[in-house]
């Protein structure tokens, strides 16, 4: 049964602009994991806005939006070994997808030099 879904776009640019700031709100937002594999990649701007896509996105989907004051960096976006795109939760999330029995979280994330979006379906 799906539970919800969510889509979200953003600027590349916005997010490249935001995150260079040296003010801790890349490591607010994304993970380790997510910093190192972003800044690991040619086009470091577009893997961020296309994961921050997501996390915006998941938040639509739970119908929470932003009103889970909880840090982004417990949503992380990981590829798994064909380059599909998967998210884990940790922390808050992750009990809040425990209590709600959220069975899989699907999500597709896409970018181009000026927009990145993303999908999310949950299913319970």
């Amino acid at each position: 049964m799906i539970i919800g879904t969510g889509i979200d776009m953003v600027e590349v640019d916005r997010m490249a602009d935001k995150i260079a700031k040296d003010n801790g709100l890349r490591e607010k937002i994304f993970s380790v994991d997510e910093i190192k594999f972003c800044s690991n990649q040619a086009k470091s701007g577009e893997h961020y806005a296309a994961r921050f896509a997501a996390k915006e996105a998941f938040l639509k989907a739970t119908g929470l939006g932003l009103t889970a004051s909880f840090e982004l960096r417990h949503i992380e976006i990981f590829h798994d070994d064909l380059g599909k795109p998967n998210m884990k939760l940790s922390g808050p999330f992750e009990k809040l997808a425990n209590e709600n029995h959220w069975q899989k979280i699907h999500v597709s994330l896409s970018h181009v030099k000026s927009m990145a979006c993303a999908v999310v379906i949950i299913e319970g």
